[in-house]
């Protein structure tokens, strides 16, 4: 497994959800509507233990009900590492750890995996932010990105407890039909959609990688669960 030193970059990122924490809230993305709080789900079962080993990571950094809490951890009211507590405490980059891995040599599929290093909970808007453009491009306006699943309530989105990983799944070329490998693109992602740009982290994707309709999922505790979701992404992001 190579590891990859990634550099963050200032840009602007394409059409983007903004999820307020803290209120009730959401200004979203295509296929957002406002909604509001449900209760909190239960964990789900699968673990991420049960993901694939990767063959390349560069590191920096819905299968259920799109409108209820999405957690990676089940509630514990008014502590500082619930549900509760997360809503209303947004992640910041400099308490999160994100990386991208590669499923295998051949796999068009790419992990985004976001860790929580603090002791406190934090939330996260339902999906990271998402392009595929060149690093070179004075313009990213037409940076390709990816459909998302539709049909997405208003908060809250997905509690991130301390110590736990959220992991969202992007294939690059679902249809396996690309012509030709896309040279030089990055994957570029914002954690949460309401960070600055300024913390948009940019991950090579390779030589080999190639670029068309791609798909993204929402953020789920388990990479089965994202692949899941990521198979539902009918919505331009």
């Amino acid at each position: 497994m190579s590891m990859t030193r990634t550099r963050t970059r200032t840009r602007t990122l394409l059409s983007c959800a903004a999820l307020a924490l803290g209120s009730t809230a959401l200004i979203g993305c295509a296929g957002m509507s406002s909604a509001s709080p449900a209760a909190p789900a239960a964990s789900a079962a699968a673990s991420a233990s049960t993901a694939p080993k990767a063959s390349t990571v560069h590191v920096s950094a819905p299968s259920t009900p799109a409108s209820a809490p999405r957690s990676g951890g089940s509630a514990t009211n008014a502590n500082a590492n619930s549900d509760s507590y997360a809503y209303t405490h947004a992640c910041s980059k400099n308490g999160l750890s994100v990386r991208v891995v590669r499923q295998s040599a051949t796999s068009s599929q790419r992990v985004i995996e976001v860790r929580n290093l603090g002791v406190n909970s934090c939330g996260l808007s339902y999906y990271p932010l998402v392009s595929m453009g060149s690093p070179n491009a004075a313009d990213h306006t037409y940076d390709v990105k990816p459909l998302i699943p539709g049909g997405l309530g208003g908060p809250p989105a997905y509690a991130l407890h301390a110590g736990k990983t959220a992991y969202a799944v992007i294939d690059l070329d679902p249809s396996g039909k690309a012509p030709n490998a896309t040279q030089g693109y990055e994957l570029n992602v914002l954690a949460h959609a309401d960070m600055p740009n300024a913390d948009t982290q940019n991950f090579p994707l390779g030589s080999n990688a190639r670029v068309l309709n791609p798909k993204l999922g929402l953020y789920e505790d388990n990479i089965k669960a994202a692949i899941d979701s990521m198979n539902q992404a009918t919505v331009q992001s």
